[in-house]
């Protein structure tokens, strides 16, 4: 799913909810079910979503809402992909020390 944002540095839990087509409601509950959501928040406690918090929603709106995933099964896939995101940043700072030892040789 594409969200229809501008580009900001922080959005409200009204833009995100209008570009997901959600209740806002239902973003406060993924808050709560999914420790990786997690926007600041000022002093009275409102809301901003930053770019990476967008991309977080994205997944799990793909997970529940499209692909039909409980939300035990979403937090499941995330994990799995989490763990895939970090082996795959592991091996690309390896990649990148191995192109600097050949460069050196």
């Amino acid at each position: 799913m594409h969200v229809n944002l501008p580009q900001k540095l922080y959005y409200s839990i009204g833009e995100i909810s209008k570009a997901f087509n959600v209740n806002a409601s239902l973003i406060r509950f993924w808050e709560t079910e999914f420790e990786e959501l997690s926007p600041k928040k000022n002093k009275k406690g409102t809301r901003r979503y930053s770019s990476i918090d967008v991309e977080k929603l994205q997944t799990i709106h793909h997970l529940v809402k499209e692909k039909g995933y409980t939300l035990d099964g979403a937090k499941d896939q995330l994990k799995t992909l989490n763990k895939n995101f970090e082996v795959i940043k592991k091996l690309e700072k390896v990649k990148a020390n191995l192109i600097n030892i050949k460069k050196e040789l």
